[in-house]
């Protein structure tokens, strides 16, 4: 990330004199990727093998500004504006990645808009691939994969000798169901050293998905673990509940580790979703990623799902096993 006297320049002539005195910076991240997918249907379907695909892929890139402002006696205001962004096919400053507003001070942050969950903030310690196929094979129940959430209020507490705690109420008036509150999730943290470890707990009462349907007293409780040992990593994340998209009443267990040496990090990592009196799903990933620099990155990763379910299975939407390899680059600024 670098400051920007552009950045600078807009938000003073949008905003007035005031706003040139915050600390801005414009960032972003250009991931782009060809990927070979190879699709199988489903057991017992009798259907053919659909054909497989090269595209080009965009990654989940981003263009972003983000900031703060000094407003004494230990207050500052916050802020970030995070668009995605299509390199492949320039359809760009879309999806719901952050943007927000806040004040942080010595009784911790408050923040409103569209924010990463404080589930994720757990959860998301195995979250070391580039590709965003990986998010395929079921890394996360939780019931969107990027776990950010619009209309929502966060509260993060001070740093208590390592020791945090994180809160959110999403709200939608048009939820009269629920009084306008479609979930809420809390997470406790500790961090010391080489050690993070993370309980979370995700509550849904009326909330209504894209597809019209609606989660109604479900629940979500998640596990994060991560480790440094010199150059290894290692993270692990536990789920449990009753509120995935797709398999209803399931647990997922998911096992990450990377090691760098020199320039290079090889990744891996296993994932097994155990849905309640049905099939499991096997996922298992490898990726190889060599720096040029801190900022720029060649990768190659390989993203493979084996579903033992078939079609008979009428509780769950069936996939099929499938395997994609992704050959891209990342740009970090």
């Amino acid at each position: 990330m670098r400051t920007s006297a552009i950045a600078l320049a807009v938000a003073a002539a949008l905003s007035g004199s005031a706003v040139a005195q915050a600390d801005t910076t414009l960032y972003g991240s250009a991931r782009v990727s060809v990927d070979y997918n190879d699709t199988n249907a489903p057991e017992g379907s009798g259907l053919s093998d659909p054909p497989s695909n090269w595209d080009v892929v965009n990654n989940l890139s981003r263009l972003g500004v983000q900031g703060s402002e000094d407003l004494g006696d230990g207050l500052s205001a916050i802020y970030q504006f995070e668009f995605g962004v299509d390199i492949s096919e320039g359809g760009n400053f879309n999806s719901n990645r952050p943007k927000w507003v806040g004040l942080k001070g010595g009784f911790g942050t408050v923040s409103m808009g569209t924010q990463w969950t404080p589930y994720y903030n757990v959860t998301g310690v195995t979250d070391i691939f580039n590709s965003a196929k990986t998010f395929d094979v079921d890394a996360y129940l939780y019931p969107d994969a990027a776990s950010r959430e619009a209309n929502s209020v966060y509260y993060a507490t001070p740093d208590f000798s390592g020791f945090s705690g994180e809160a959110m109420i999403v709200m939608n008036a048009l939820n009269t169901a629920s009084n306008g509150i479609d979930n809420w999730n809390a997470a406790l943290k500790y961090k010391n050293g080489p050690l993070v470890a993370g309980l979370t707990y995700a509550a849904f009462e009326g909330f209504t998905l894209d597809s019209g349907e609606v989660l109604d007293n479900t629940h979500l409780f998640g596990l994060g673990l991560g480790y440094q040992i010199g150059d290894f990593s290692l993270g692990f994340t536990y789920e449990n509940g009753d509120a995935s998209l797709v398999y209803g009443d399931a647990q997922n267990y998911y096992v990450s580790g990377a090691y760098t040496f020199g320039n290079n990090v090889i990744q891996a990592a296993y994932g097994y979703v155990d849905p309640k009196d049905e099939d499991s799903v096997n996922n298992y990933l490898l990726g190889f990623q060599h720096n040029f620099s801190k900022r720029t990155a060649l990768w190659v990763e390989y993203i493979g799902r084996n579903d033992g379910a078939n079609v008979n299975d009428t509780k769950r939407q069936v996939f099929g096993d499938q395997s994609i390899v992704s050959i891209g680059m990342r740009h970090d600024f």
